[in-house]
Parts: C-alpha cells; structure tokens; sequence
C-alpha cells in the first residue's frame, strides 16, 4: 500500500509538470499532502513538511546568497577585463573565436543563471560572427557546450536540486566529482577547437580591428558601476582599482572555501555577499536597485527548494521512498545493481529533452537512490550520476528550459538545428566526465 502511493505520488507529480503544464511549486506542495492524507498521515503532516524544509534550509541559503553574490559581481563588470581580452585576442580567426567564446561562457556561467550567460555571450560574440561570416549555429553550439558543463557548479539548478533532494552536502556530491568537471572543461574547450578549425576551413581568416569593441559592458544601466572611469576624479579611480581588487580577491577566496570545506558553503556566501555589498554599495538605495534586479531570480528559486523539501519530507517521513526501492529491488536483477549510477549517468543528458530538472530530481532520483541504497551502493553516486548530464550538459538543448530559447532565439537560429547539430558534441561531454569519474571513484561498478 505503502509502496503504491508513493508511485502514484511520484506519478501524479511528473504527470501534472510534463503534460499539463501546472505550476511545480504547487505541484511539490499540494500532490504528498494529497496521497499523505489518503495514506491515513494527516496527523503526522506538520511533523514530515517541518523536517523536510529544516533539511533543504542549508541549500535555499546558499542558492540565494550565490546568485546574488554572482549577479552582483556580473554587475559590477568584474569579468569585463577578461572577457575583452579573449575577445581581442580571438580577432578574425575562426577558431580562436570559438575557442574564446568557450572561454568566456565558462566564466560568465559562473552565476549559475542560463539565460543571463545566455544574454551576455551571444551580445558579445554574435556581431563578431556575423561580421566574418561565421554560422550563428556554431555560436549557440559553442555557448551551449560550455554553459551544460558549468550548471554543475553548487549553486547551479541541477545540484541544488539534487542536495535538496538527497538531502547531501556539497562535500557528499560535487566534490568528488571536481575532477570530471575539469575533464569536462578540457573535453568542452578542445571541442571548441576542433568545430573552430572547420569553420576556419570554411571560410578562413578574416581581419578584424578592435574586435573587443563589439562587446558591451554586462554592467547594466544605472546600477552599481556604471559611471565612466573618464569621468572619475583621480581620487574615485583608485577607490575603483581597490575595490576590483578586492573583488577578485574575495572571488578567488570563495573558490577556496568550495574546494578545501573551509566552512559551509551556505555561510560562505553569506559572508562574500556582505562584504561585497559592504564594499561595492554601501548606499541603500543602490542596494535596493540591487535586490530589485536580482531577487525575482532568488525567490523563484527558493520558493522551489522549500516546496521541494515538501515532497522529500512526505515520502520520507510516511515510508514512501523506502517502500517504492524496496518494490524496485524485486524487479532489478542483483547483477544489474552496481550498474545503476553508470546508467544514471549515461542516459542522465538525453533525459533532459524529456525530464524537467524539477521533475528528475524531486521525482525519481530520490527512487533510484533508495533503490541503490538497497543493494548496498552509496546513494551519493545516484546523484553525482545525475549531475553529469541530467540539465547540466543538457539543459541548453532541452525544450523544458525557458533559457534554451533565450540563446537559440537572440542568434536566430532554429531549435532543431540547434539540437541536431550539437547534441552529439554534448553527449561526449557527459561521457567524457563518466568515465573520468569512474577512473577517480566517484563512481563505482
């Protein structure tokens, strides 16, 4: 009974996001407490839905101080310098243009937000590409290549999700899989090469002046930063340069904290993001301008890991979860058990073009987890599986995501295309990051 309430709770979830189109935060909230009620839980309710919000806190913490933490430094212009080096550097070579449009995505993506990397990097190169003749498909493709691997990062939707979902600490599931990551980067940028030099084969180099010229400023108008270095007295240019400084260093240190488990990364954010704002914008006006821009993005998100924490407190707390592996295991041949994070991971990117992130990781990673769990396999690995391509090398293909046509629509190029022509490229990536994090243990057969 147990058991069949929880499919059908897990059911009716994914059936209601993928066809009919209703709201997931309701969805999360409203679908367990409907069948935790025909389960005869009503009285336990209150006791599952606190436990279950208290587990995912850490994680709605973190998202919300690391996209503001991100946006503001994107604000701020404090990868301008950077991004309009690569771009001069790039000039009218095909393949370094591609190369650099790698380069830049994957450091712009470090906010963790798909369409404002979207929205940056097309703005950035799309002129370029036109001007020397270059197929706007490869710019998309090129984004999109760069962008999947970099969804990984923590405070990205996938692995939020999956933290929240597993209830699993940055130390349990991105950690270990760090140096797929990096395989995936390198695999990414020599892509980027290789598509470059056909292109380059196709319609050679081209000679272009100041092409750093054709990139805007990601600084938006009027918020913090905005004020043209000409028109700084001496005195403000330098209190300029420190703060820059500053910036870099305080990044440089947040990165620190990921790698090493200095502190929580939830506290680590915390932290960063006041300071930068005690630094950046100390006004509060501009301060609101700030949380104005920026914190319609938060409470979505939030909202999100909150409701979902909803649903994995219900099936925890009534059996649910534990009831629906134990079910799985009769069917699972026990010679097929330690395969199940290998095949997670594999079919984890093409499940994109079918899973909503919310859909996968709120419905049936927490099954799959229980079910290697079952077996006697860490149910960690289920969910660095997951990460390796499940919305991650994934997402900017899939037609489940609202920021995959923020990139395809700005370059005016058709999603089909977009998808056909890229999709083998970042299918390898996910191939490539398994088999790194098979060789280093992340995971196991």
């Amino acid at each position: 009974m147990t058991a069949t309430l929880g499919f059908l709770t897990i059911g009716t979830f994914l059936a209601l996001t993928l066809w009919t189109r209703a709201s997931v935060l309701v969805c999360l909230v409203l679908v367990p407490i409907v069948f935790a009620l025909i389960g005869g839980h009503g009285g336990q309710l209150g006791e599952f839905i606190g436990e279950g919000v208290l587990k995912v806190a850490p994680v709605a913490v973190m998202i919300a101080f690391a996209v503001l933490y991100f946006s503001l430094m994107v604000d701020l212009g404090l990868f301008d310098p950077v991004i309009k080096r690569v771009v001069s550097w790039a000039g009218g070579d095909p393949m370094k243009i591609t190369v650099g449009t790698a380069l830049v995505t994957l450091l712009v993506a470090l906010d963790g937000d798909g369409a404002s990397t979207f929205l940056i990097t097309v703005s950035a190169f799309l002129p370029i590409y036109k001007r020397i003749g270059m197929r706007p498909l490869v710019l998309t493709g090129v984004v999109a290549l760069a962008a999947g691997v970099m969804n990984m990062i923590p405070w990205g939707g996938p692995t939020v999700r999956a933290m929240a979902s597993l209830d699993l600490s940055n130390a349990d599931l991105f950690i270990p899989v760090l140096p797929a990551m990096g395989a995936g980067i390198a695999w990414v940028l020599l892509a980027a090469y290789l598509i470059g030099r056909r292109e380059r084969s196709k319609i050679g180099v081209c000679d272009i002046e100041d092409a750093a010229a054709d990139l805007p400023s990601t600084k938006p108008a009027g918020g913090p930063g905005t004020v043209h270095e000409d028109d700084l007295s001496t005195r403000r240019r330098v209190i300029e340069r420190v703060r820059q400084v500053f910036n870099v260093v305080l990044t440089l240190a947040l990165v620190v904290v990921l790698l090493f488990q200095l502190m929580p990364l939830e506290v680590a954010f915390v932290i960063a993001f006041a300071l930068a704002v005690a630094v950046n914008v100390p006004n509060w006006q501009q301060q609101r301008e700030l949380f104005e821009r920026h914190g319609g993005n938060v409470v979505l998100v939030v909202s999100m890991i909150f409701a979902a924490g909803v649903l994995t407190g219900i099936l925890a707390g009534t059996g649910m979860i534990e009831a629906m592996a134990q079910a799985l295991v009769g069917i699972v041949p026990d010679s097929s058990a330690g395969l199940l994070p290998v095949i997670t991971a594999i079919v984890s990117m093409p499940l994109s073009l079918v899973f909503t992130p919310d859909a996968f990781y709120f419905g049936v990673l927490p099954v799959l987890a229980e079910t290697t769990a079952s077996f006697g396999g860490d149910p960690a690995e289920i969910g660095r599986a997951a990460i390796l391509g499940q919305m991650t090398t994934g997402f900017p293909l899939s037609p489940l995501t609202a920021s995959t046509f923020i990139l395809v629509g700005m370059a005016q190029v058709e999603l089909g295309k977009h998808q056909r022509y890229i999709f083998l490229w970042a299918f390898a990536t996910t191939l490539v990051m398994t088999a790194v994090a098979l060789l280093t243990g992340a995971l196991s057969l």
